[in-house]
């Protein structure tokens, strides 16, 4: 079986969230470059992203926030006998970021965020299906001063892109329990700190995220129909470390491997007519960051 495509737009777009932290400011800079390398399904990802934003002072103590994001991403697969599928793809996701963060006392931040996304292989005119509209409202309690310095973040998420169009979760609590230890519980992201000092960091990640993509602008056909849509769900675990060059500024990396993995091709009636990848898949992500 053969699959050709001709526009395909939003797939894999879940796994541009992997490394999104809800708790964590906006970057004023980042350039990153993440690997899946080929795993026994034959399929193979990458991706290049880049971030700028812009922080403006409004008034006393709070901050419009204006800034985009940019992700190339290749998607590879290739089976040879008896399956001979083939995919060689590369997409384009920028988003227009922006923000208001409103300081309510010493402790809580208000926050809200407007996305426009741009998602789209670019080969052809930019098409009603390559434009989605995502809208973050969120509240931000931090206590970095107290013995031991937490950090929490509650706020909901809306996807025009998604199925079922409706507000989900953003849950995340960090605590730094010890001089040299912190955890992190929250959705869609879990993990551990520890701090050799100000300049050396590992971190753990345990990661659950997934995406439904409706596909208006794509034609694929397969022995098995004519897919509309794309359903995609991951758990990743990953070890990293961070090396602070100086305040704000950082170079990061790391490495991990993913626990469970599906990403299918649905029809109209939702049926899974193509599995493109189930295999388990090694990760690597490396980048500079300066924070704000």
């Amino acid at each position: 079986m053969r699959i050709k495509i001709e526009k395909l737009g939003f797939i894999f777009g879940f796994l541009l969230l992997v490394n999104f932290s809800p708790a964590q400011t906006p970057d004023v800079f980042r350039l990153e470059y993440m690997l899946m390398p080929r795993n026994t399904a034959e399929a193979k990802l990458s991706r290049i992203k880049l971030v700028a934003n812009l922080p403006i002072k409004v008034g006393k103590n709070d901050n419009i926030i204006v800034g985009a994001e940019y992700n190339r991403i290749a998607f590879d697969l290739n089976r040879g006998a008896p399956y001979e599928d083939e995919i060689t793809e590369t997409f384009h996701v920028a988003d227009l970021n922006m923000a208001y963060i409103l300081q309510y006392n010493q402790d809580w931040r208000f926050v809200g965020v407007v996305t426009p996304r741009l998602s789209s292989t670019l080969t052809n005119d930019i098409g009603d299906g390559d434009v989605s509209l995502n809208v973050t409202v969120g509240a931000l309690r931090d206590r970095p001063n107290i013995e031991k310095p937490t950090r929490l973040v509650l706020g909901v998420a809306y996807n025009s892109t998604v199925a079922v169009r409706i507000p989900l979760p953003l849950v995340y609590f960090e605590k730094r329990f010890h001089p040299n230890w912190a955890y992190v519980v929250g959705a869609p992201k879990s993990g551990m700190k520890y701090f050799f000092n100000d300049k050396h960091m590992l971190q753990t990640e345990f990661i659950v995220d997934g995406y439904y993509v409706n596909l208006q602008n794509t034609v694929i056909s397969s022995d098995s129909g004519i897919a509309s849509s794309i359903s995609t769900s991951v758990a990743l675990f990953t070890l990293g470390y961070q090396y602070a060059v100086a305040k704000n500024i950082f170079f990061y990396g790391y490495a991990g491997h993913t626990l469970f993995q599906a990403g299918v091709l649905r029809d109209d009636d939702r049926n899974n007519i193509f599995t493109l990848n189930d295999q388990p898949s090694f990760y690597f992500r490396t980048g500079f960051r300066i924070g704000i």
